[in-house]
C-alpha cells in the first residue's frame, strides 16, 4: 500500500499523537486531519506540517468528514476522555453515540477502520453495525497497548529487555483483561519455570496493567503517547501488508461460542486487515476469564438498547 492516505478523526490529546507517531514512523504519505471543531484540526495540520523537514515526506491538512471515505485507513479517535477512578465501560454511552454516527457516515467505505476511542472493544462492535463493513476491517487497538505494559513490567521484574519477553493479553481491553501466564515465554523457557518466579507476582503485575491508564489520568488527565505508538504500529502493519500475529480487537466469529462479541485475540494482521483469528492455548482458569470477559463486553453492547 504505497503512499497510504491515513485519515484521523479526532484531534484531541490521543489523536494528535496517532497523528504525530504515525508521521515520524513514515507510514504515511497523505495525513488528513478531522475535528468537530475545524478551527482545532486546521491548527495541528499546521502545526504538523511546519515539521515537515524532520519527518519522511508527507501531505497533511485538514479535511472534511466525507473526504476520509477516499482514504485507505481511517482511525477513531473522536470522543472524551476517561475521568480518574472512571471505567472504560463508564464512558460507553458518551462515545458510543459519537461512533454510530461515525459508523453510519462510513457505510460501503473501502479501506480499514482502527478504532481507539475507549471503550475501545464495545466501539468497535458499535461501529461494525453501524457501517455494516466486514468485521476484519473494522479493528481496535485493543489489548495490544496492555500487552506492551505486560511485557514491560515482566521486564523490569526480570532484569531483561522487552523484546526478550513474550507474554499476551487479550478479551477486554480493560477491567477484565485476561494475561495468559501460562503460555509466557522468557527466552524459549516458560516463565512459570523461570528462576525466582513466583505465583504471587502474577496476580501484582496484573493489577498494575489494568490499573496502568488510571495511574496516568490521575496524573495527567488522560493517555495518549503510548496508545498512539501502537496504533501507528497497527498501521505500519496494514499498509506494509505484514501479516503479523497481534492481539487486536474485532467482531469475532469463532467456533465454541466467541461469536458477535467484540474483543481481543490473535489475529494475522495485514493489507485485508485482522484476519485469520486464533485461539492461543488456555489453562482451564484463562479460558474462563475470557469467557467472563465476553459477557463484560456483550452486556455493555446490550445496555445501549436500553
Amino acid at each position: 500500500m504505497a503512499a497510504a492516505r491515513i485519515g484521523i478523526i479526532g484531534t484531541g490529546w490521543v489523536g494528535t499523537s496517532v497523528a504525530f507517531s504515525t508521521l515520524v514512523s513514515g507510514h504515511a504519505g497523505e495525513l488528513w486531519l478531522h475535528d468537530q471543531r475545524g478551527a482545532v484540526a486546521e491548527g495541528e495540520a499546521l502545526d504538523l506540517a511546519d515539521g515537515a523537514a524532520f519527518y519522511p515526506h508527507c501531505d497533511v491538512r485538514a479535511v472534511a468528514l466525507e473526504q476520509l471515505r477516499e482514504a485507505d485507513i481511517v482511525v477513531l479517535a473522536a470522543g472524551r476522555n476517561g475521568r480518574p477512578d472512571e471505567s472504560r465501560l463508564d464512558l460507553l454511552r458518551d462515545n458510543a453515540r459519537i461512533a454510530a454516527g461515525i459508523g453510519r457516515a462510513l457505510a460501503g467505505f473501502g479501506g480499514i477502520v482502527l478504532v481507539v476511542t475507549n471503550p475501545v472493544d464495545v466501539l468497535t462492535r458499535v461501529v461494525a453495525a453501524a457501517s455494516g463493513l466486514p468485521p476484519e476491517r473494522v479493528i481496535g487497538t485493543g489489548t495490544l497497548l496492555d500487552t506492551a505494559r505486560l511485557r514491560e513490567r515482566l521486564a523490569g521484574r526480570l532484569g531483561l529487555s522487552p523484546l526478550s519477553v513474550h507474554a499476551q493479553v487479550i478479551g477486554e481491553h480493560g477491567d477484565s483483561s485476561v494475561m495468559l501466564w501460562s503460555g509466557a515465554r522468557v527466552g524459549g523457557l516458560a516463565l512459570r519455570d523461570w528462576a525466582g518466579w513466583r505465583a504471587e507476582d502474577e496476580a501484582l503485575l496484573a493489577q498494575q496493567v489494568r490499573r496502568a491508564a488510571y495511574e496516568v489520568i490521575r496524573r495527567k488527565g488522560a493517555t495518549n503517547h503510548a496508545i498512539g505508538l501502537v496504533t501507528a504500529e497497527l498501521i505500519g502493519c496494514i499498509v506494509r501488508d505484514e501479516r503479523r500475529l497481534l492481539p487486536v480487537s474485532r467482531v469475532q466469529d469463532l467456533p465454541g461460542g466467541l461469536r458477535g462479541v467484540a474483543l481481543s485475540l490473535p489475529a494475522l494482521v495485514g493489507a485485508n486487515g485482522a484476519v485469520q483469528v486464533t485461539e492461543p492455548a488456555m489453562d482451564e482458569a484463562e479460558r474462563q476469564a475470557l469467557a467472563a470477559s465476553a459477557t463484560v463486553l456483550d452486556q455493555a453492547f446490550r445496555s445501549l438498547a436500553g
